[in-house]
């Protein structure tokens, strides 16, 4: 990362999907040693805690459309404030799900923070799925299915125009890596978006290198830098089996190695967040570390050391 000094950001958010158990994610990754062994890397890590979240048990659904909406955008912001204070303080912001409608709070964060210094930043969005329904074409009206169309100015605007401005990153300066599961009516909107997207056969046909190399130079364009967005769904679920919504024909054990390994080689990961971590699902908590794992190398782990 840009920054030697972490902050690491805990949000224990289940309301955005329908499978229980994301919620502890946060708490699977640091007992997976997180916090030490980035320490061991050479980085200055502060653990800030996580952030307040209410019990899905204790609040009404809402709409159908877009399940505890209400509840997700009052999260979310209070993870963009912590995203924002830790920029500004000078600290690298990683953020630990949690359902992926937490990267709505971490890149707003982000993005407001640069957009006080005119900077611009891009993502790279690491997932089996394009996260970019709106609840018009949501066949669930589970949020963590909309966070990236949100970000890019489509999705609710309870999310999508948080701290007053949108869109929150060019979609042309940002790639979505790893498509394999995409829903019938949200098809046509990642074809219009602008986002450049690699789905699971591009990267059988030409290779995880040529794909990454794509997409940071896609997410780098005319920005600072980026932000990083891992979703463990993107590994394949004999590597990853504890995750939130599982899909056959991910990414392997040294592909996801690989992709981390390069975005940290590029220098550009100004922020990152590590998402769908559900220990319900997992075994001996091996899906945390390999997240673990995968965290590392992009934060400048090698071989060789």
């Amino acid at each position: 990362m840009k920054q030697s000094t972490l902050a690491i950001i805990g949000a224990p958010l289940d309301l955005g999907s329908d499978r229980r158990g994301v919620d502890m994610g946060p708490s699977a990754l640091r007992m997976a040693g997180l916090n030490r062994r980035l320490a061991a890397l050479g980085y200055e890590v502060e653990d800030v805690g996580n952030v307040a979240v209410e019990q899905q048990e204790s609040l009404p659904e809402g709409p159908r459309h877009a399940k505890y909406l209400p509840q997700i955008a009052a999260v979310c912001e209070r993870i963009g404030d912590a995203v924002t204070q830790a920029a500004a303080e000078g600290r690298a912001p990683l953020v630990l799900g949690g359902d992926h409608s937490i990267a709505v709070g971490t890149v707003s964060g982000m993005a407001k923070f640069l957009r006080k210094k005119r900077q611009k930043m891009g993502i790279i969005w690491i997932d089996a799925h394009a996260d970019m329904n709106t609840p018009q074409s949501s066949p669930s009206g589970n949020v963590h299915g909309m966070s990236l169309a949100c970000l890019i100015g489509l999705g609710p605007p309870e999310l999508a125009k948080m701290y007053g401005f949108v869109p929150k990153v060019d979609p042309r300066n940002v790639a979505l890596v790893g498509l394999r599961n995409v829903d019938i009516l949200e098809r046509p909107q990642v074809r219009e978006s602008g986002v450049s997207v690699f789905t699971m056969r591009d990267i059988d046909e030409k290779g995880m290198r040529w794909v990454i190399e794509q997409a940071i130079e896609t997410a780098s364009r005319g920005t600072v830098g980026y932000h990083l967005s891992l979703d463990m769904d993107f590994v394949d679920p004999q590597y990853a089996p504890g995750v939130g919504t599982p899909v056959p024909g991910g990414a392997t054990y040294r592909e996801a190695h690989l992709a981390m390994e390069m975005m940290a080689d590029s220098g550009g990961i100004l922020s990152m967040e590590v998402v769908e971590v559900n220990p319900v699902m997992d075994e001996v908590n091996r899906t945390a570390d390999l997240a673990v794992e995968l965290v590392l190398s992009a934060l400048g782990k090698k071989i060789l050391g």
